[in-house]
């Protein structure tokens, strides 16, 4: 996917070369925050999109922590439940 410096397809998304963004990495930043979709194209095949990052988007945030420790404890205490068979699995899941 080569594009030139400046390509908006028409909506809110905007694709820029690598040097671009390195030049004006603050300008971007700011634009995503904003909700614009940013495309840095580097290369002749590679591109990747900035978007901001959000406590929703973090994996190990202090909940999912929480969530681990309770969960090693418990597995420690011996609370475990041993599943042989798919259908043992899925009723464990409530599938």
């Amino acid at each position: 996917m080569l594009v030139p410096k400046w390509y908006t397809n028409g909506s809110n998304m905007l694709v820029i070369s690598s040097r671009e963004f390195r030049q004006n990495q603050k300008e971007y930043f700011d634009r995503a925050d904003k909700g614009e979709q940013i495309i840095v194209q580097r290369g002749k095949d590679k591109a990747y999109a900035l978007t901001p990052v959000g406590e929703q988007d973090l994996y190990f945030n202090a909940e999912m922590v929480t969530r681990i420790k309770e969960s090693i404890q418990q597995a420690e205490s011996g609370k475990t439940k041993k599943v042989s068979t798919p259908e043992e699995l899925n009723e464990l899941l409530g599938l």
